[in-house]
């Protein structure tokens, strides 16, 4: 239901019992009595029959355009309507912003003031001075059919970049579009550079906790182009081989890897401590949570620590 208690038109007695039932299934999980699992697989299953049956009011309105054209056009226009979601915000100097051109230079400027303090300032250290005779990776084939599998597999459901391309039109393109990006992806790769439109992005906003007119209390999420998502697939697995098989990630990672996650690290944890207490020892425990982690690492460290494990320079030159 919406802030006036109607019901949304796709909305049916089935699709609410089912609402109903995952947030039962919700409270019964932050209650013990419920397994994180079963509220994924209703919640996933939820949005399925949410998708299914958006899709299917959509095909019915546009079934009797001809005899029903002001129902069809008033769910374009409400489709259409701008959603008003940006709170006012307090700039620097703690002036309230409320026009939406004010708040986006508030939000920005916040933003972009984390980049600004790297954790760990240091002078740059250029990477054609790193020498050594140790072995480099080489760059991968990147094949037309990995591209054409990769484009298959897209989530029309995601949010496009800043260069409009929807992600319907590229999967249903795959044929066409898997030689060209593989011939782009390769030259990339080999050469360390990207298309411009490559590096925009449209930053989200997605409210955290607190006062909402706190630029602090809101975290951006970049929208970037869709073909670069998918050769950032490659250059995740390339980079992922290499640095597991140097043994550059601590066995006891669990963050970002994939099969493991908060619960293993937990569990992984748990059993530590609790074998420390069988022995007799004595257990104490900090928890450490750092602001701006991400935006704050030097980006100038990465990419050393990236070619002391083999990687080639070339391909952070860009």
């Amino acid at each position: 239901m919406n802030q006036w208690g109607r019901q949304p038109a796709w909305l049916n007695r089935e699709l609410l019992l089912g609402l109903r039932e995952k947030r039962r299934v919700y409270h019964s999980w932050k209650k013990g009595q419920a397994t994180q699992e079963e509220y994924g697989d209703l919640a996933r299953s939820c949005r399925g029959k949410i998708r299914k049956a958006k899709a299917q009011l959509e095909l019915n309105l546009a079934t009797v355009v001809r005899d029903n054209k002001k129902r069809f056009y008033k769910y374009i226009n409400n489709r259409k309507r701008a959603k008003g979601n940006l709170h006012p915000s307090l700039d620097v100097e703690g002036n309230m912003a409320t026009k939406d051109e004010e708040k986006a230079e508030v939000l920005n400027g916040f933003f972009a003031s984390a980049f600004n303090r790297p954790a760990a300032p240091r002078a740059f250290i250029p990477l054609s001075w790193k020498t050594g005779t140790e072995d480099r990776i080489n760059p991968p084939m990147i094949r037309e059919e990995a591209v054409h599998d990769l484009l298959c597999h897209l989530d029309t459901h995601k949010s496009m970049g800043p260069d409009g391309i929807h992600l319907r039109e590229l999967r249903e393109l795959a044929e066409e579009l898997s030689k060209p990006l593989s011939i782009i992806y390769q030259q990339s790769w080999l050469t360390g550079e990207v298309p411009d439109n490559w590096r925009l992005a449209n930053v989200m906003t997605i409210y955290k906790k607190g006062p909402k007119e706190d630029p602090g209390n809101y975290r951006p999420v970049s929208l970037t182009s869709v073909p670069w998502k998918v050769m950032e697939q490659f250059i995740l697995g390339a980079l992922t081989k290499r640095v597991q098989d140097n043994q550059g990630i601590r066995p006891r990672q669990h963050g970002f890897m994939k099969g493991r996650s908060c619960l293993t690290n937990l569990i992984s944890f748990y059993d530590l401590v609790t074998h420390l207490l069988d022995e007799g020892k004595a257990v104490d425990v900090i928890y450490l949570d750092f602001s701006k982690v991400f935006d704050t690492v030097s980006h100038s460290i990465l990419p050393e620590k990236l070619v002391a494990h083999g990687l080639d320079g070339a391909l952070f030159a860009g």
